[in-house]
């Protein structure tokens, strides 16, 4: 079990929360979340990409995460799985839309803008609302190696990313004595449906693999993992960080 204030808890008592559903990564962290017995309630557009653990559980929310509405009522049905309280709950909402400035125009960028971090900020607008006075609970982004890293016609996604990033650090700060812990995850190139254009292709995946220190592309169980070991098992002082998990890029010297 994890050492914050859930410990007091069987896992089928402890309720999380996943917005943003239907990506291959969301879907990894919900088998695994649902897999230790815990319950599981997911928001997503792509309802039909979530048979399989609709099968195993979890209760499934039709709906936009750009949506207040939509996602007021994910969260209030995780909050009453757990009798008033989510243990956790993961963003994992975005995009990887890449086009150079010259290119685009204020619409281009604004759409990458809402999808990765409106959409973010409104996940954390309403569930410290709601979570702030229920006891400790963690909340976790997902950001990229993007923020970090200057990366050939990535502007529109780094911009968001890195107000993203900016965003969980002074979250963690508001947050911090009201039992919540906020953190981010920032993935490099992940083996996914999303990243198809960069992995489908044995040249470009070549490309991709020679930019990253241990020539592996990321895999969503990856991720999954890690998000999953932020939501329930990370030790409780921790709040405010970004795990890197891009293979070295962001930080050693290829």
């Amino acid at each position: 079990m994890s050492n914050f204030d859930e410990k007091t808890k069987s896992p089928g008592e402890q309720s999380f929360l996943i917005i943003g559903g239907s990506s291959d990564i969301a879907l990894h962290l919900g088998e695994i979340i649902l897999g230790s017995g815990r319950k599981l309630t997911v928001l997503a557009r792509d309802i039909d990409r979530l048979t399989k653990i609709k099968t195993l559980g979890a209760d499934i929310i039709e709906g936009d995460g750009l949506d207040s509405k939509s996602v007021e009522k994910a969260i209030d049905v995780a909050a009453e799985n757990g009798n008033g309280k989510i243990s956790g709950a993961a963003h994992l909402i975005g995009s990887i839309s890449l086009k150079a400035p010259h290119l685009s125009d204020l619409d281009f960028f604004h759409e990458v803008i809402q999808t990765n971090l409106s959409s973010a900020f409104l996940a954390l607008s309403i569930f410290s609302k709601k979570m702030m006075k229920a006891g400790e609970s963690r909340l976790v982004f997902t950001s990229s190696v993007a923020a970090t890293l200057g990366l050939v016609n990535h502007e529109a996604i780094s911009a968001a990313k890195a107000g993203l990033e900016g965003m969980v650090r002074s979250a963690a700060a508001t947050y911090a004595r009201r039992g919540l812990r906020i953190n981010a995850v920032a993935p490099g190139l992940t083996d996914t449906r999303l990243a198809s254009q960069f992995t489908e292709s044995d040249v470009v995946r070549k490309m991709a693999t020679d930019m990253i220190p241990i020539r592996k592309i990321s895999t969503p169980s990856q991720i999954a993992s890690t998000i999953n070991w932020l939501l329930t098992e990370a030790p409780s002082n921790l709040t405010g960080e970004v795990i890197h998990l891009d293979g070295g890029m962001s930080r050693l010297r290829n």
